[in-house]
């Protein structure tokens, strides 16, 4: 098996969607090509289908390169809970709770052999294997127990790929300072660079990149144009730039507020309601930005009880109550969705230093944490009659205690959430993905409103991902020097299946 390694200069380069490309470009050109990532920190995750729990990156990358994500493409996922404390998930399940120093001292040489192993499966069944890296590998501070970085490309012995974010300003210094800081050993593995987000004529750049060949005796492998190209994200950094998709949310007929809770996860549920037609998706934080919109989402978070009282502390509770009492549709998905009940039991100090919280009231359920996580993909028909496709991941166990319709009824014989036409909550994320549910819902307000509806057929979640993995191979392959970046692998090919 032949390696390459992304790794950059800074978070929220490209990283993980330069790797998304690239398992589809090995893929389209006949490899068994396969995503890893050696450690990852992220709150948005993805559920294979044995029910494992990893970074949602190398499920996204998994589904670029063709083939079924497993946790040996994540063996490591590190899910911030707050206080300086992380969820560790070893091989897709709940490892420990631990604090970052604990974490570094004690646990990371302890799991590399599990690392190994999963290095050696993948090899077993892929040639080529992409590696993300993690932040930047020039952290100083973080170098000696660093396994997302250059000791994965010395595991490996991967070629290394240097990628850097011109849209920030300081692309030059940065590419230039991340390699002074690596010592010879692994400055020899960086064997290329990559100018990424570029805005503008590329001729003006000539000269900089003409410096900085010369300087650092690296090529520079291409200057990737920006391209909004509708991936999936995994750092929550990437919400900052959600408000440059679309402009603002008083230039849409519906608008849709979206509470940022400070543990915020699996943000990706929003993602279809930002390209679907009439719909503004605003971001809030704050009392006096709720304003009055047409729905209230409530979305996921890695600690329900924290953000719970964060909601009361801001005043946001009330403006959420308030909203509901004029009739503003309201949504809550996972932990949104337990906070919507009326009451959250933590006896066992899951989630809190324990105790009983009187919630918002809204759905007829009571919802109790259990040191037992709920991982799983799923499927089903909604109460409104669309087929849904999601996954769960959540600890607390949701009750309904009134004899109301359930959201969904699963194929494995359960049933989820609870629906009214105000109100509806499910511990299905992925929810909005299911395009033909999206679609009827926003068409309900639309009536509502006096807009026509929109009744044109709707490309499915997958058909769009896959045209989105398409139009990135053209892109990165069009601007990329492939043929480069094929030296670094072997020349070795499959017969396409």
């Amino acid at each position: 098996m032949q390696a390459i390694m992304i790794q950059g200069t800074a978070s929220d380069v490209g990283k993980s969607v330069l790797c998304t490309a690239l398992c589809r470009i090995f893929a389209n050109d006949g490899y068994r090509v396969a995503p890893f990532k050696s450690q990852n920190m992220a709150l948005n995750s993805y559920i294979t289908k044995d029910g494992g729990e990893i970074g949602r990156a190398q499920g996204v990358q998994a589904e670029a390169a063709k083939i079924d994500a497993t946790t040996d493409m994540n063996p490591i996922l590190l899910k911030p809970k707050g206080e300086m404390v992380s969820e560790v998930i070893l091989h897709g399940k709940h490892y420990a709770n631990i604090d970052a120093l604990s974490y570094r001292e004690n646990i990371v040489e302890a799991v590399m052999p599990e690392v190994r192993s999963s290095l050696a499966r993948l090899s077993e069944s892929y040639d080529v294997l992409v590696l993300e890296g993690a932040g930047s590998p020039a952290e100083i501070n973080l170098k000696n127990r660093d396994i997302a970085n250059m000791r994965m490309a010395h595991e490996t012995d991967a070629a290394v790929i240097l990628v850097a974010d011109i849209d920030r300003g300081g692309v030059f210094a940065s590419i230039v300072g991340t390699l002074m800081l690596l010592d010879d050993t692994e400055r020899s593995r960086v064997k290329g660079i990559v100018i990424n987000k570029f805005r503008g004529m590329k001729e003006l750049l000539n000269d900089g990149i003409d410096w900085l060949e010369d300087y650092t005796g690296i090529p520079v492998l291409g200057v990737i144009p920006y391209f909004d190209v509708q991936i999936e994200a995994e750092d929550s950094v990437a919400l900052s730039s959600l408000r440059f998709k679309k402009p603002q949310h008083h230039e849409f007929a519906i608008d849709v507020a979206v509470i940022r809770f400070p543990h915020i996860s699996n943000f990706t549920d929003i993602d279809p309601l930002i390209e679907e037609p009439d719909v503004g998706v605003r971001f809030v934080t704050a009392l006096n930005d709720l304003k009055n919109p047409d729905v209230v989402i409530l979305p996921g978070t890695k600690n329900t009880v924290e953000d719970f009282l964060w909601l009361q502390q801001t005043g946001l509770m009330q403006g959420v109550l308030q909203l509901a009492h004029q009739n503003v549709r309201i949504i809550g998905i996972c932990g949104g969705y337990q906070m919507l009940g009326e009451i959250i039991r933590d006896e066992q100090a899951v989630e809190s230093t324990g105790g009983t919280y009187l919630t918002l009231g809204l759905l007829p359920i009571e919802t109790t944490f259990i040191n037992s996580k709920q991982t799983v993909q799923v499927s089903g028909r909604s109460c409104t009659g669309h087929e849904i496709e999601g996954y769960e991941i959540h600890l607390g166990r949701s009750v309904v205690t009134k004899p109301l319709k359930p959201f969904i009824q699963f194929y494995d014989g359960r049933t989820d959430g609870v629906f009214t036409e105000q109100v509806f909550g499910t511990y299905v994320h992925g929810i909005f993905q299911n395009r033909p549910f999206t679609r009827d819902y926003f068409n309900t307000i639309r009536r509502q409103k006096g807009m026509e509806p929109i009744l044109s057929d709707v490309l499915s979640d997958f058909e769009r991902r896959e045209q989105a993995y398409e139009m990135l191979d053209h892109h990165v392959r069009s601007h990329l020097n492939m043929e480069r970046i094929y030296s670094f692998i072997s020349e070795r090919k499959i017969e396409t299946k």
